[in-house]
Order: C-alpha cells, then structure tokens, then sequence
C-alpha cells in the first residue's frame, strides 16, 4: 500500500481539525467535546456525502485515504 504524501496528512489533519472545531462552535458556550475521532468521523463522512453528491469535489480532494 502507499504511503500517504506529506500535503495528503496535512488536508486530513486540517479536515479533522476543522470538524472538532465546528461541532465546539456549535455546542459553545454550553457544551464542548473531547477529541473523538468517532464523533468526527461521523461528521466528516456526512460532509463527505454532501460535497461528493454534490460533484463539489472528489472524496479524495476532500479528505485522501487508501482502499483497503
């Protein structure tokens, strides 16, 4: 499997960062969460569908990954 580039890890650190930070925002001042990468994930992939159904862009310009 091939390695993942320097620019791919830091689009996939930035989306994930993003994400944290939106669903804070969304829950502030009353609530906050701990990093999860569940709760995020969750998030992302329902981005993921919103954009990619959309032809905004290609899942993999959003956030890359490898087939497993």
């Amino acid at each position: 499997m091939r390695e993942f580039t320097k620019k791919e890890i830091l689009r996939q650190d930035f989306v994930d960062n993003e994400v944290f930070d939106l669903i804070n925002r969304l829950l502030s001042p009353t609530a906050s969460i701990d990093w999860d990468i569940e709760i995020i994930g969750n998030v992302r992939d329902a981005i993921r569908r919103e954009v990619t159904d959309r032809q905004i862009m290609s899942e993999q310009e959003l956030y890359p990954y490898r087939a497993i």
